[in-house]
């Protein structure tokens, strides 16, 4: 539904198995530069060998899902992406109806030419939408506009595929030897990537937020901020990953790889939007100001408000102002936590949490957002039975819209009615905040964390945390302050 580099992968996947001194922002024993002591070679990362030996086996599994996503689509693809039909069978999409719609077709650029219906997506997607367009109408100058619009489709399903992969790779990579192949194939066989694959250009966003981790899980701060300021440019929801960052580099003291972040983030997002800001405002700001005047949609928690007479929800400044008020104080009660549990959580769980935080009190929640998820679930708690509930949510709720919109549709005629839909929309709600219940049980029994399992011979920490890693805290508050015994 429509919302709001290869060799990076590469690099991370299989070639990375260098020490403390190729890394861009690894923490000073000093303290000078970044506070904490210098991890040792156990505590250097991922294992890059790990990773290329399961290479075969995630890529090989990741193209099977991949291409069974795209049969999914087959029964719709087989009658044009009539709108009915499409929903009756669950088998939406929003790519092929928005290369006609968004003026694709008539060889229109994003946010340059206008359009009745101009692009409402971040910079990097529309100009991904605009290279595949361009490479089809080069492959088919002559083709029917039909014709051009499956292909359009088909090619932008290929590429959508490849970066699953790349999803997977960087997300076992950033898991560490011990989870790499446990977290890869949890991303890759997740019910979720198979049905929602397709719907948008998520995946684009989510394949550069997955090698952004990974990055910053090799010690290499500069390049996760170029990688996360890139998809930031390509979907909204990653600039929140700032906030835990902000937060364990501030509790870890590690400065310099938090500056050397923030200016990865800020360089790569201007070099990506700067231009087209400067030649194509109202273009460019499309995107804001669409979110920004949307009303409630399907999804969210406050559809079912509006559905009953809440009729607050109706007015969107309200709406939007309660939303961000809501985030805002699950951000701080997400800080809170960083900041106050005896051992300071890892990278993933905050991730996760913060990711979650923006989705229950967003007005929008698609169904391809589990995409968003996905990554950040497998790496904040791998653990087998909280992943297949909060899957089995997804996928209620999957059915439940399409079945629900063909209600819609055919009034009352067919598919399912409100209160079957509400039920699909709270098993996705409340699945999604079990797992985040979890993530926080885990983090302040730490003893629960499956990924921390001390033992002997291993003394795990944070794998995905790069220079957090290891580091020794700086800054930890207590909300409790036991009283000490009186002197005899």
């Amino acid at each position: 539904m429509s919302s709001s580099g290869s060799s990076s992968g590469a690099e991370l996947a299989a070639g990375v198995g260098a020490g403390a001194g190729d890394s861009d922002g690894g923490g000073d024993s000093d303290g000078a530069g970044g506070g904490g002591r210098e991890p040792d070679d156990r505590r250097l990362g991922p294992s890059a060998r790990r990773v290329a030996e399961l290479s075969p086996v995630l890529i090989a599994t990741a193209m099977v899902v991949s291409t069974l996503g795209y049969l999914q689509k087959v029964p719709c693809r087989a009658v044009g992406f009539d709108y009915a039909r499409t929903v009756q069978r669950a088998c939406y999409t929003d790519i092929y109806p928005l290369y006609f719609a968004r003026g694709l077709a008539d060889g229109k650029v994003p946010y340059l030419d206008e359009v009745p219906e101009p692009v409402e997506y971040p910079v990097l997607t529309g100009w991904f939408m605009q290279a595949i367009s361009s490479v089809v109408r080069w492959a088919l100058p002559t083709g029917a506009v039909q014709t051009r619009g499956m292909a359009f489709y088909d090619l932008t399903v290929v590429v959508l595929g490849l970066l699953a992969v790349v999803a997977v790779l960087a997300t076992a990579y950033a898991a560490g030897g011990r989870d790499t192949r446990k977290a890869g194939l949890m991303c890759a066989l997740a019910p979720g990537l198979l049905l929602a694959a397709y719907i948008n250009w998520d995946l684009l966003a989510v394949a550069l937020s997955a090698l952004a981790v990974a990055a910053w899980a090799r010690r290499r701060p500069a390049l996760a901020g170029v990688l996360l300021g890139l998809a930031v440019s390509a979907k909204f929801y990653p600039l929140v990953f700032l906030w835990p960052l902000l937060l364990l580099c501030v509790r870890a003291g590690q400065w310099r790889a938090l500056g050397r972040l923030f200016a990865g983030t800020a360089g790569a997002w201007l070099i990506v939007n700067l231009p087209v800001m400067l030649i194509a405002w109202e273009g460019w700001v499309r995107f804001y100001s669409f979110n920004a005047e949307r009303s409630v949609d399907w999804g969210s928690i406050f559809f079912i408000g509006a559905q009953q007479g809440l009729t607050w929800i109706d007015d969107v400044d309200t709406l939007n102002r309660v939303g961000q008020l809501l985030f805002a104080l699950l951000a701080l009660a997400i800080g809170v936590v960083a900041l106050t549990a005896r051992r300071r959580p890892r990278l993933p769980q905050l991730l996760f949490l913060v990711a979650a935080a923006f989705m229950l009190t967003n007005k929008v929640w698609s169904p391809q957002y589990v995409l968003w998820l996905l990554p950040l679930i497998v790496l904040a708690r791998p653990r087998l039975p909280g992943y297949l509930v909060w899957q089995a949510g997804e996928v209620i709720y999957f059915f439940g819209i399409w079945w629900y919109l063909l209600n819609v549709q055919t009034e009352g005629a067919d598919g399912i009615g409100s209160g079957t839909y509400y039920v699909a929309m709270l098993a996705r709600f409340l699945t999604v905040t079990l797992m985040a219940v979890l993530v926080l049980i885990d983090i302040y029994r730490p003893d629960r964390d499956v990924v921390r399992r001390d033992g002997p011979d291993e003394d795990i920490d944070d794998p995905a945390g790069g220079v957090l890693d290891g580091a020794e805290d700086r800054l930890r508050f207590r909300l409790v302050r036991h009283a000490r015994p009186a002197a005899a």
